[in-house]
């Protein structure tokens, strides 16, 4: 029994060696994304901001207040981007934006676009109506949320739904990660602050709004998308750090109980030769 007691710990002791291998793989790999999607993240920002201080001015301006993009109508539906990953291991990274956002909408008539397939199989599976039928975050561009943000605000302008919200990771630190909602239209006053500057726009400001939120849609979109892919890799690395040092403890622990076992199994021997003797 003492023999076989030791084959079984040394058997696990190997399978947890292995596990500790992958996890601090997938913890190196992560770290490494982390790194670009960082600097994504730091120049995704200055494009959707200067859009914003120039909406700001236009609407803080009251030249273009029959816009459709600025006209609070009642809510009789929500359009909800959703972006998640494609896989798991990253902690509570899916499952806590996931649970935020069906949250958000279980209480109201809401359409969803997800980003990530994890995404889409939530929504899936819950009988979510959906936009599109989702898209793998690792695959989607910087095109794609420009033509995304170009076909919500076609819909919106519509009247298919009346407002339109996005859910994310904001990523605060490598090791702070928090769910974002942000509402994207209609625009509101307070959304969008005033420069303090005085331009001119031409032909004007209802025609240049026209043209720039759209725009300001898809920075805001695929800077959603950089802060996503930044978190869900500093969740990852997080989780494979914790789980390396798991296994690393329960390697210590086993191989106690191995060392345990078989000085067990030796005095036993020992006993057994003086009492035949």
């Amino acid at each position: 029994m003492a023999t076989v007691s030791t084959k079984e710990i040394k058997n696990r002791i190997r399978s947890m060696e292995s596990t500790k291998q992958i996890t601090r793989a997938m913890e190196m790999v992560a770290a490494s994304k982390l790194r670009h999607t960082q600097q994504r993240v730091a120049a995704a920002r200055p494009y959707y901001e200067t859009l914003l201080d120039t909406i700001g001015d236009i609407v803080a301006s009251g030249s273009a207040e029959e816009s459709p993009y600025l006209q609070q109508r009642p809510v009789k539906r929500t359009a909800y981007v959703v972006f998640a990953g494609d896989r798991g291991l990253a902690g509570g990274y899916n499952s806590n934006l996931l649970k935020a956002a069906y949250g958000a909408m279980k209480e109201q008539d809401a359409v969803v676009l997800p980003v990530g397939k994890k995404a889409t199989e939530f929504f899936k599976a819950r009988q979510i109506p959906m936009l599109t039928d989702g898209a793998e975050a690792a695959s989607v561009t910087v095109g794609d949320c420009f033509s995304i943000a170009k076909h919500l605000c076609k819909c919106y302008c519509q009247g298919e739904f009346d407002e339109i919200v996005v859910l994310y990771t904001k990523f605060v630190s490598a090791l702070s990660q928090v769910p974002e909602t942000l509402r994207l239209l209609p625009l509101t006053p307070e959304a969008a602050e005033k420069s303090g500057k005085e331009v001119l726009y031409e032909p004007g400001c209802e025609a240049v709004l026209e043209a720039i939120i759209p725009e300001y849609l898809g920075g805001v979109l695929y800077g959603a998308l950089c802060e996503s892919r930044a978190s869900e890799q500093a969740a990852r690395r997080t989780a494979m750090n914790a789980a390396t040092q798991n296994a690393e403890e329960m390697i210590g622990e086993l191989s106690l109980k191995f060392n345990q076992a078989r000085q067990a199994a030796i005095t036993q021997e020992i006993t057994e030769i003086v009492a035949g003797s």
